[in-house]
């Protein structure tokens, strides 16, 4: 079995070199935010990507609290891309929405 620190890597060019599960393309962010913001268990997350298993959730969730500050880095980097990229993909719904008498 794999010791946690073995479940966790950055390679350049795989999930844009974030930490992600070793074999895997889910990031231990990913993980993170389901946990903590959408507030997932670790048993709900391997339930949504069985590919995975609760020891791959427990590392990632280990390293996330062992790299809280880049882990929220990370967060507050994605938030502010998907914001930039806003403005120039409208919502089709709201478009649709917005058009309606």
């Amino acid at each position: 079995m794999a010791a946690a620190a073995e479940r966790i890597t950055k390679t350049p060019g795989i999930c844009g070199g974030r930490a992600s599960l070793a074999g895997h393309r889910v990031r231990v962010l990913d993980i993170a935010i389901w946990h903590e913001q959408m507030g997932l268990s670790p048993d709900e997350i391997v339930s949504q990507v069985p590919s995975i298993t609760l020891a791959d959730v427990h590392a990632a969730l280990a390293f996330h609290y062992d790299h809280h500050a880049e882990s929220q880095q990370e967060i507050h980097e994605e938030r502010e891309q998907a914001e930039g990229i806003r403005p120039d993909s409208p919502s089709l719904v709201e478009a649709k929405l917005s058009s309606q008498p």
